[in-house]
């Protein structure tokens, strides 16, 4: 049997697949750029005791100029491993060189770099294919962030970021997937939540 949901996600994730790799290099830059300044001005970002990220593929909005404002301010920066259980463990990163290529072609930390637990203080930056203005993602399929941060109320703010272009009206969503409590792209941040 066919599940709607499924086959309605599939279908956005191949709609953005070709736009995302015609981004060219100058365009994914400066689009980084722009992401860096919006998230250097939000004071839930500057607040935050430790920020942690992804290190972008190829076709995703990239993450490292984030990462060394992150790392610039003194505050640990943290980066995601998919652990044995299905769900992403970060560690502690203090140079972007310490990555290794993991699965799925994913630069991680290294496994015995310094694992890290949340606070509801703590900002994770969360990629996608898309997201809507509700908060609401859709990811690659993995089901890893899902999985990993479960309920709002237990863990630290979650922030979608992508290429403006990524942000539709609505995201297929069904009970299990986790609403982000903010968004931010290379023109707009907004929070799509209220958590005090």
């Amino acid at each position: 049997m066919i599940d709607p949901l499924h086959s309605a996600k599939q279908r956005l994730r191949e709609a953005f697949a070709e736009r995302r790799r015609a981004v060219s290099p100058q365009q994914a830059s400066e689009a980084a750029a722009a992401v860096r300044s919006l998230l250097a001005s939000w004071s839930r970002f500057r607040a935050a005791p430790r920020v942690a990220l992804y290190a972008a593929l190829p076709d995703e909005l990239p993450s490292r100029p984030c990462f060394e404002a992150v790392v610039a301010s003194g505050r640990p920066a943290l980066l995601p491993r998919i652990e044995p259980d299905g769900r992403l463990g970060f560690r502690s990163v203090a140079h972007w060189d310490e990555l290794r290529v993991g699965r799925y072609g994913v630069l991680t930390p290294a496994a015995d770099a310094e694992p890290a637990s949340f606070s509801a203080d703590d900002l994770v930056l969360v990629p996608g294919v898309a997201f809507d203005r509700g908060g609401m993602r859709l990811g690659r399929g993995g089901g890893y962030y899902d999985r990993t941060f479960g309920a709002p109320a237990r863990g630290p703010l979650l922030c979608g970021m992508a290429y403006a272009f990524q942000l539709v009206d609505a995201v297929p969503h069904g009970s299990r997937d986790r609403r982000m409590d903010a968004i931010v792209t290379d023109r707009e941040l907004q929070e799509t939540t209220e958590r005090g």
